[in-house]
Parts: C-alpha cells; structure tokens; sequence
C-alpha cells in the first residue's frame, strides 16, 4: 500500500503546472500581466501553441494552466497568466494573477 501512494505522489503535483516563456518570447515592454488581450482564446483548444500566443498577447512572464477539477494556489503573480481548460482541452478563463 505504501508502495501505492508513493506512485502516486507525481501525479499530484502536476495537477498545477507553471511554465515560465523563454526570453525570446517575452514582448516589448513586459511588465504586468494583461489578461483583456486573451480573451479570444477563450473556447480554443489549449496547447503549447496557444499557450505561447496567450504569453506573447498579454506581456505575462509565466503560464499557469489550470486543468478540469484541480486547485490552485492562492499566491498572486502580477507577472502570471492563468489559463483554466475543460475535460475536452478547450480554454474556459484566461485571468491575471
């Protein structure tokens, strides 16, 4: 049983994934994230592509995708992106934070 638990132990921490754009991706004048300008990706499909878009439109430093039925920290990043997505892939909020 122990053995079972430590299995599982991966799967829980990648319930809540950050991931910080590289230097290359970074637009002019980063600074504060800026969610109004991704809001169109609301209702597309979530991937690597759409997560490098929603970087590029809203001057965020990192991404936190938000998968269906997971809990997130409370911290607040002003330099953050959150993209939360459904059981289908398809981006359902876009916040700051």
């Amino acid at each position: 049983m122990k053995n079972a638990l430590i299995g599982l132990a991966p799967l829980s921490l990648a319930a809540c994934v950050t991931v910080t754009a590289p230097d290359s991706a970074q637009p002019q004048g980063e600074g504060p994230c800026r969610a109004e300008a991704a809001q169109s990706l609301t209702g597309q499909t979530a991937s690597a592509e759409t997560g490098a878009r929603a970087l590029a439109l809203t001057g965020a430093r990192s991404l936190r995708w938000g998968p269906p039925d997971s809990a997130w920290t409370m911290d607040y990043r002003p330099d953050r992106l959150n993209v939360r997505y459904d059981k289908r892939m398809a981006i359902t909020e876009v916040t700051c934070g």
